[in-house]
């Protein structure tokens, strides 16, 4: 499978699975919404000190797994990720990108979009955007 197969899947399914790569060379998963933003596997963290953050930091190789909500499909994304917040990306820019990834991950408007942008900049959110480099997973046509 290659990764614009799996766009649409993308598209319309956003219950995710983060698989990062642990210091002592373990896996640490995290539940996560998903998403595709300018072709890459996409998703938001509210949590800078998170350990998904963290443990992208020092090693930006990653998986994304996302399901449909019965579990019967699904679409892997593995590939490095880039990582933009306050610290490494001008407020201006990424507000509007917080903004337009969140609704890569929901299909929804968020009801207060002020309250939205208050709330990123409060929790330091992080966006991850994950590059593919290996794409598979199971797609029932």
């Amino acid at each position: 499978m290659n990764f614009q197969d799996a766009i649409p899947f993308l598209e319309k399914n956003h219950n995710g699975v983060v698989g990062t790569n642990r210091l002592g060379g373990g896996t640490h998963s995290s539940i996560v919404v998903s998403g595709v933003f300018r072709n890459k596997a996409a998703f938001v963290s509210v949590y800078p000190k998170s350990q998904k953050v963290r443990n992208l930091k020092r090693d930006p190789h990653c998986t994304v797994l996302t399901v449909t909500p019965n579990w019967r499909e699904y679409v892997v994304v593995e590939g490095e990720a880039e990582l933009m917040d306050y610290g490494n990306t001008d407020a201006e820019i990424l507000r509007p990108l917080l903004r337009e990834v969140y609704m890569a991950c929901s299909d929804t408007e968020h009801p207060d979009w002020n309250e939205y942008d208050q709330a990123m900049v409060k929790q330091k959110a992080v966006i991850v955007l994950v590059s593919p480099e290996k794409t598979y997973g199971l797609l029932r046509h």
